[in-house]
């Protein structure tokens, strides 16, 4: 099976995960598409097939040779976006693109003037949906990369490697993904999650992350009698917002840049809710913004009575270079990979997280490399298949280069 039939078939099954779940995974839903992956793996002759109680699975290409080597691992996640139903995929492909308009369906149209990055690759074949669900390239593109290059390796023995370890998980969309993965388990040095964008990216920055609930309690009293009295929750909930910098929000920052995004208000008279999510790649400005909300807080309360206003704050996930840079091998032999492939790196901060960030706070150092994808979360997403080969011979050379990584 080539890479994109193997593609195509992880698109057909509906694996959305969701916030509102409990349950691990969240959906029970993923663990058809798990059972599915867990009998193809078996199937391509791997070894150590395992899939645990919350649909995690893991699996070993065994080494090919007597001599000491580090063992590696590969990950990727398997569920898809709340975002964007994932029901129903049509995937198709685009043969040799132009760089024209792509009609998806009658009346939807993928066009590189709202997407510019569509004419990064003229002259490829596009994997593509029909404008009606997500393609679900973040990440079963990773996935498909991921057992490509252990088939290929399977059948190249010439190609000396150690013990490689694959995993596979559901919920990184919501955050999850990491949780519960059995770092001990999985039994690796270091390890790559394949779960980055376009051609070249590797990614070993992230944010830092916390999360914020702020919770007002007012004072409902008839309006018409209400002076002195009533305490209007949605009126205070305006005014906390408005304390926040506006010029520092997802919609005003870039890069290096961190910000405070508004999730979500519920309110009524009586009580209110804000939900935030607090971002910043530098950890003393992470600090700093997390203290800026309790000052906020203060201030409210000192205004309209102590206990009026409360803010819950969590951190989520921290940034992964801290535990990276007295790693720089693993990044090394990502580039030296990236080169002998003839891939330009393209090293970028993540705005936002991934399950690799988690893991190397677990001890597990695990930076992030190109799936492929383009336009996640929405029914406008595509991924080349030239870029998806690319990353899996990124994967083949990165474990041939640590074969000879204590040469």
């Amino acid at each position: 099976m080539d890479i994109t039939q193997r593609f195509i078939n992880y698109t057909k099954f509906d694996t959305q995960s969701s916030e509102e779940s409990q349950s691990v995974p969240s959906t029970s839903k993923q663990l058809i598409f798990a059972e599915y992956l867990k009998k193809e793996l078996m199937d391509e002759g791997l070894e150590d097939v395992e899939m645990d109680e919350n649909g995690y699975i893991y699996a070993t290409l065994p080494a090919n040779t007597k001599k000491e080597i580090p063992t590696i691992g590969f990950i990727s996640h398997y569920d898809t976006s709340p975002d964007c139903s994932g029901k129903g995929v049509k995937a198709s492909i685009v043969s040799n693109y132009d760089g024209s308009d792509i009609e998806l369906s009658p009346g939807i149209v993928s066009s590189p003037k709202k997407f510019p990055e569509l004419l990064s690759h003229v002259g490829e074949d596009l994997i593509v949906t029909d404008g009606t669900t997500l393609l679900g390239a973040d990440d079963k593109a990773g996935i498909a990369e991921i057992v490509q290059a252990m088939c290929w390796l399977r059948d190249h023995k010439e190609v000396k490697h150690g013990d490689i370890r694959i995993a596979f998980n559901p919920d990184e969309e919501i955050g999850m993904g990491a949780h519960h993965f059995d770092v001990e388990r999985f039994g690796c040095q270091w390890a790559y999650t394949m779960d980055g964008g376009d051609l070249g990216e590797l990614e070993f920055e992230n944010f830092n992350a916390a999360s914020a609930k702020i919770r007002i309690k007012g004072v409902s009293v008839h309006p018409g009698y209400a002076k002195g009295k009533m305490i209007n929750a949605n009126r205070l909930a305006v005014e906390f917002a408005d304390m926040l910098p506006a010029d520092e929000t997802p919609e005003t920052t870039e890069g290096y840049e961190g910000f405070y995004h508004l999730l979500g208000i519920q309110s009524n008279i009586e009580e209110a809710l804000l939900s935030y999510i607090i971002r910043d790649h530098d950890r003393d400005r992470f600090e700093d913004r997390k203290h800026f909300i309790e000052c906020c807080v203060e201030k409210m309360n000192e205004k309209y009575g102590e206990g009026t206003v409360k803010a819950e704050v969590k951190d989520q996930y921290y940034n992964m270079k801290e535990k990276i840079d007295p790693n720089m091998h693993v990044i090394d032999l990502v580039l030296k990979a990236m080169q002998e492939c003839g891939v330009p790196p393209r090293v970028e901060p993540i705005r936002g997280g991934t399950d690799g960030a988690q893991l190397s706070f677990r001890g597990l150092p695990c930076p992030n490399i190109f799936a492929g994808g383009v336009n996640f979360h929405g029914p406008f997403e595509f991924v080349s298949i030239q870029v998806m080969e690319k990353a899996m011979q990124v994967i083949v050379k990165i474990c041939e280069l640590t074969a000879r990584y204590n040469d």
